[in-house]
């Protein structure tokens, strides 16, 4: 079976006035399906980059993206848009949510784009909301939480709609050391559970140590790929298969 994703030769030049900035040199990886991957780099590496190409935000000079055997180089803005809403999923780093809405419609808005009727759509973000341990907050808007909590939602929001692939763009940059580990323990247990691919970009090398592989970038080549044997919260708690599994049927 084909890797969940596919990167053969994958090339970005940028012109900077006559001049030609190599953002990422001659990339081939493959990420297979379950996998919790971080791709490790300082700023100005090329993480920012690729992730813009692995989801499909910007298009390479050269080479292919492929998502379970689709070449999303080749999808234009629309289908990509269609593409994006159906298979992934998006963790931020300054959370994206909208504050003039409630954590509950923000953590349903995913399931809008699918169609789910609203009285499903907001059952299933109740139970995601219990989840991130925020079941008294459904009402609550962003700006009436901590940071801690608007990441929750973030994270709710992100894997509402059990998207196969969740992308964590610096997910804890903003959270403090113990908000960071309930943060990554949480997101690592919920795409172990049902075996959803997480990839995590950061620079900070201790948000590495949550992850099953830790692929370095630096100065658009990738330097280094190897396993991590015993990441941190990998483990799954008691339980956790069951709940999670059961927000795709509520």
């Amino acid at each position: 079976m084909p890797a969940m994703i596919q990167i053969i030769n994958l090339r970005k030049v940028y012109r900077v006035g006559k001049e030609k900035v190599v953002a990422l040199s001659n990339i081939n990886l493959a990420i297979e399906q379950g996998d919790v991957c971080c791709v490790l780099g300082t700023s100005g590496s090329g993480k920012s980059t690729l992730l813009n190409m692995l989801a499909g935000l910007e298009k390479p000079t050269h080479g292919q993206v492929l998502i379970g055997g689709v070449d999303i180089t080749k999808l234009n803005e629309r289908r990509m848009t269609k593409f994006r809403q159906r298979y992934i999923g998006f963790v931020f780093q300054s959370y994206n949510l909208m504050n003039d809405i409630s954590s509950l419609d923000n953590v349903a808005m995913p399931l809008t784009y699918r169609g789910v009727s609203k009285h499903k759509r907001n059952k299933m973000a109740r139970s995601m909301l219990r989840q991130v341990g925020l079941g008294d907050r459904v009402k609550h808007r962003p700006n009436q939480m901590s940071g801690g909590q608007q990441q929750r939602v973030g994270i709710a929001r992100a894997f509402v709609s059990q998207p196969k692939i969740i992308f964590a763009d610096e997910p804890t940059g903003n959270l403090d050391t113990k908000t960071t580990d309930t943060v990554m323990r949480m997101m690592v247990r919920m795409a172990k559970a049902i075996g959803q691919t997480l990839i995590i970009v950061t620079h900070d090398r201790e948000i590495s140590e949550y992850c099953n592989r830790v692929i370095t970038i630096v100065d658009g080549d990738i330097v280094d790929d190897r396993i991590n044997e015993r990441p941190k919260g990998a483990e799954l708690e008691s339980g956790d298969e069951e709940k999670t599994a059961a927000v795709a049927g509520a």
